[in-house]
């Protein structure tokens, strides 16, 4: 399946239906009186997170959504029926945007969670509503109101517990196919990821998601290479883990610019717990490591760990310390909040 994670849907509730002007014609009915029905409502437009989905693929081939109009009243004060609701089932985690991309109308976050996107349109009132003891007769009625349309944009930022990030070939894709059953492509050219990939990840008997983005390369937070679009995958996650390729030219100035990149996106990325790992260390002399641990500490980087995912060293340790982290965070979120004591 194509991962897509932006699309630009266009949305239109239905239209309220007219009230109807009738009169009651019965045998032996001298003075029947008005008895027009009202309208039917419009049919809304209903944005649904449903699990099971990780893109947005759906909604590149249908991009129009319209709900159908409630019918017309009738006599009898019979009320027209309300048009049927348009559901759009998204992944969890999309955000819904405005067409300008500045105001977020929904962010859809835990699975069963819903909200009218457009609201269909109110039914008319018939001739019967408007009877009164000094109108005995109305001949009038209101028409439905319209329903709402507008243009919409959806993006998906994929949940997960731990965000990988690291520059083009630094071993992400090798880590993650290590530690869970995801199978993303690995080979030894940059940018073999194209679009995040999610694996579950388990150690000592307890599981969390971890999410590996494409490379990024300086000047990713302005478009350049494929990390700018993709950054907003990691925002929703509880610590980042930073892989930085031992045998790599420069490794403290890859780490430095990985922070800086992640600074200039913004979304407080740069906030957000961190672990430094040192991969390939099956390609580098016996001491390397150390001396590299050292240079990037006085550089300012916090946790350094060290591991290669082709022999397993080091693997299981780093896995133990993203999950310290992420039950942390866990149970922060769990927390009840402290009851205020009412005063009169």
């Amino acid at each position: 399946m194509k991962f897509l994670d932006q699309a630009k849907i266009y949305t239109r509730s239905g239209h309220g239906g007219p009230g109807a002007v009738s009169f009651r014609r019965e045998a032996h009915v001298p003075f029947g009186g008005p008895d027009g029905g009202d309208g039917g409502r419009g049919g809304n437009i209903v944005a649904l997170a449903v699990n099971g989905l990780n893109t947005l693929i759906d909604y590149r081939y249908q991009q129009h959504f319209k709900a159908e109009s409630g019918r017309p009243g009738a006599g009898r004060d019979r009320s027209g029926a309300s048009g049927r609701d348009v559901i759009m089932r998204l992944p969890i985690g999309t955000q819904i945007l405005s067409d300008d991309q500045k105001t977020v109308l929904a962010d859809l976050t835990y699975e069963g969670q819903s909200i009218i996107l457009a609201k269909g349109g109110t039914g008319g009132k018939g001739n019967a509503f408007f009877k009164s003891s000094t109108n005995r007769a109305p001949r009038k009625s209101q028409p439905g109101e319209e329903g709402q349309e507008m243009w919409v944009r959806l993006r998906l930022k994929l949940i997960a517990d731990a965000g990988l990030l690291g520059m083009p070939n630094a071993g992400k894709s090798t880590f993650l196919s290590a530690v869970s059953a995801a199978r993303p492509k690995i080979a030894d050219y940059p940018f073999t990821t194209l679009h995040p990939n999610l694996g579950v990840v388990g150690v000592d008997g307890k599981e969390f998601v971890m999410a590996d983005i494409p490379g990024l390369i300086k000047g990713a937070h302005e478009g350049a290479g494929l990390g700018h679009r993709f950054l907003g995958h990691v925002e929703r996650c509880q610590i980042l883990l930073h892989l930085i390729d031992a045998t790599g030219e420069d490794p403290v100035a890859a780490w430095k610019m990985l922070r800086a990149e992640l600074k200039a996106y913004g979304g407080d990325l740069h906030y957000k717990p961190e672990i430094v790992g040192l991969t390939k260390l099956d390609a580098t002399p016996e001491d390397y490591a150390a001396d590299l641990t050292k240079a990037l500490r006085s550089e300012g980087a916090g946790k350094v760990l060290t591991l290669s995912a082709v022999t397993g060293t080091g693997v299981t340790t780093m896995l133990r310390q993203l999950l310290d982290v992420i039950e942390t965070s866990r149970a922060k979120e769990n927390e009840p909040e402290e009851a205020v004591p009412w005063s009169p």
